[in-house]
C-alpha cells in the first residue's frame, strides 16, 4: 500500500468559519457561491426546499430495509455493472460518495485488489451496515461518515470519484460537484450515474413520480449537470445514457479534471 488511508482525511482538520459566520468548513473546503444554473431551480432554491437535516432522516430511516429493496436487483446492481466497466487497475484511490451499506466498495475491492477505496456517506445507519461487508478488506477500504458538500479530505487525492444514485439528494449539487472537483487530482475521472430526467418519459418519472414519493429531490437535466460540472473546472464531458424503461432509465455522467487544473471559479457560469 503506498499510503496508509489513514492519511486521506485532511491533516488540516482546524475548522474555521466561513462568511456567514455559523457554518463550519474544513479548512480545505473550495467556498462556493450559490448561484443560478440554467433555467432550471437554483442551488439556493434547492438547499432551502430540501435540507441536509431532511436527506439524512429519510436515508437512516431506509437503512433498515435498504439492502431488501427491489431496486437492488432492478436499479442498484445494475449500475455498479456499469460503473465497473468504467474502472481500470490504473485506478488506485477511489471515492465512492453514497456509499450506502458498502456493496459497490465490495465489488471493486473484489474487481481490484491494490485499489485503496473510501466509502463516504452522511448516514450512521448505512455505514453500520457496510462495516460487516467491507471489514474482510482491511485498511484497504475505509468508511467514513461525512457530508458531500464539505468533503473531509485533502486536495487532489483521489484518481476516481463515483457516486451512483445519492447525487438527487444533494441540496447544494453545485458545491458538490466542486467538492468532487477539489479532491480529485489533476486527470482525476468523476463518475455519476443518476435517474435519466430528459424526454418526456424521463421527465414523468423523475420530475413528477419520484419527487411525489420521495419530496425535495432533483434530477439533473443533461444541460444543467454539464454546467455544473463546467462551472466546477471539469473538461472532457460526456453523457451515456442506459435503459428505457423505469426504473433503469438512468444517465452516466463522466467528467476530467484537467492536468493543469485550475482553481474553482469564483464565480458559477450564469
Amino acid at each position: 500500500m503506498s499510503r496508509s488511508l489513514a492519511l486521506l482525511v485532511s491533516q488540516e482538520e482546524t475548522a474555521c468559519k466561513n462568511a456567514t459566520g455559523n457554518e463550519i468548513l474544513p479548512t480545505t473546503a473550495k467556498r462556493v457561491p450559490q448561484s443560478s444554473v440554467g433555467t432550471e431551480n437554483s442551488t439556493a432554491e434547492l438547499a432551502s426546499s430540501y435540507t441536509t437535516a431532511q436527506a439524512l432522516a429519510e436515508f437512516e430511516a431506509w437503512s433498515r430495509s435498504y439492502d431488501r429493496s427491489f431496486l437492488q436487483y432492478l436499479l442498484f446492481e445494475p449500475t455498479h455493472r456499469l460503473l465497473l466497466t468504467q474502472l481500470s487497475p490504473a485506478d488506485q484511490r477511489i471515492l465512492d460518495i453514497g456509499c450506502g451499506t458498502g456493496k459497490f466498495l465490495a465489488e471493486v475491492a473484489e474487481r481490484f485488489p491494490h485499489a485503496e477505496i473510501v466509502g463516504l456517506d452522511l448516514c450512521p445507519g448505512m455505514l453500520q451496515r457496510a462495516e460487516p461487508r467491507c471489514y474482510r478488506y482491511g485498511k484497504r477500504v475505509r468508511l467514513i461518515q461525512g457530508d458531500s458538500a464539505h468533503l473531509p479530505f485533502a486536495d487532489n487525492l483521489f484518481d476516481v470519484v463515483t457516486c451512483s444514485h445519492s447525487f438527487h439528494h444533494y441540496p447544494d449539487q453545485q458545491r458538490v460537484v466542486c467538492e468532487m472537483y477539489r479532491v480529485l487530482r489533476p486527470n482525476g475521472r468523476l463518475l455519476i450515474v443518476d435517474g435519466d430526467r430528459d424526454g418526456w418519459w424521463g421527465w414523468l418519472i423523475y420530475d413528477v413520480c419520484v419527487t411525489w414519493l420521495e419530496g425535495g429531490v432533483h434530477h439533473c437535466s443533461a444541460r444543467r449537470f454539464q454546467r455544473l460540472c463546467q462551472a466546477a473546472g471539469f473538461q472532457q464531458l460526456q453523457q451515456i445514457r442506459r435503459g428505457r424503461l423505469a426504473p433503469f432509465l438512468v444517465t452516466m455522467a463522466t467528467a476530467v479534471k484537467p492536468a493543469a487544473s485550475e482553481p474553482v471559479p469564483a464565480r458559477l457560469a450564469a
